[in-house]
């Protein structure tokens, strides 16, 4: 067996600790040296175990959505986007890339732990968690001056920033032409991205999901929690979940976002790009509206009635 206590010196013979060999002096003031160094970051919580601690707590915060007293959505609302389940195709039916993902930050771990916040640009991902934290929670914000609380309508310019948690600055769901340098990592498309600049590239609309009423509905205000399309002003591409283009993060096995107009044999967006902007429960603050019961339907509500009369 090996004794680590023994000390060797140039020469290759063997001492016991107490033994006093080489730049030994040196050696005791390089560990104190390393002690006080570690205690000094500690006391500042630069450690890399304290980082990484502070970046999944202001992550996976608890985050409250802006409850729609009126059903539309407005300018400052936090709210959540979710794309729903894909039940059309039977290969993106798969058990593994099934079900509601929500739109979420992915910034870089090392990045993250070198700025201390999120950095710029960063990147997106679709994640399978629909409860609202500070990854998936985001603001409508105003790209043209429109005030507060106003209603947003079809075909308006608007924003959609997040601080994921941070609250030191906020960032904007941005994207651009798709270039050699600059695409989408697995599916080659366009990408999107976060950017500290609320710029045109920063820029979006909301579109009305059936084709033929889309004329009809331009200039009316945007109902929540209802499927909707979210188009790019500058590319005129759609926000996309392919659900067959998985990545790797920090946080696991999650989906590429990408900002590409899927089209079928009728010229009409497929549900790829469809998109719920979800707001908060009025009956139940914890809790999303997309986690809300249907209402009863008019059977339903016969059935019911059939049962308190009997009764």
């Amino acid at each position: 067996m090996f004794n680590f206590n023994l000390r060797t010196s140039r020469s290759g013979k063997t001492y016991s600790p107490g033994v006093l060999i080489a730049n030994w002096n040196e050696d005791v003031y390089l560990e104190e040296d390393l002690l006080k160094d570690f205690i000094f970051r500690r006391e500042r919580g630069e450690l890399l175990i304290q980082r990484s601690k502070k970046l999944k707590e202001n992550l996976y915060k608890k985050e409250q959505l802006s409850i729609s007293k009126d059903r539309f959505l407005h300018f400052g609302d936090t709210v959540m986007l979710v794309s729903p389940d894909n039940k059309k195709s039977p290969v993106e039916n798969l058990r593994c890339e099934g079900g509601n993902l929500s739109l979420a930050v992915t910034p870089e771990e090392t990045a993250v732990h070198a700025l201390g916040a999120i950095p710029s640009p960063c990147g997106l991902s679709a994640v399978r968690d629909t409860a609202p934290m500070g990854r998936n929670t985001f603001q409508i914000v105003s790209t043209e001056e429109a005030s507060m609380g106003e209603p947003i309508r079809f075909g308006q310019n608007f924003g959609l920033g997040t601080t994921g948690g941070f609250r030191d600055r906020m960032l904007y769901l941005a994207s651009d032409h798709r270039t050699f340098q600059s695409m989408a990592k697995k599916s080659l498309l366009q990408a999107v991205f976060l950017t500290d600049e609320l710029s045109y590239l920063a820029s979006w609309q909301v579109t009305y999901l059936d084709p033929q009423l889309r004329l009809e509905y331009e200039g009316f205000p945007v109902p929540a929690n209802t499927k909707i399309l979210i188009t790019h002003c500058h590319t005129n591409q759609a926000l996309a979940v392919p659900r067959n283009f998985w990545i790797r993060t920090y946080f696991g096995k999650e989906y590429e976002v990408v900002c590409h107009t899927y089209l079928d044999s009728h010229k009409a967006e497929e549900d790829k790009n469809y998109w719920i902007v979800v707001t908060g429960n009025p009956s139940d603050e914890s809790t999303t509206m997309f986690d809300r019961p249907p209402p009863p339907s008019e059977a339903t509500r016969e059935t019911r009635s059939e049962i308190k009369t009997e009764s």
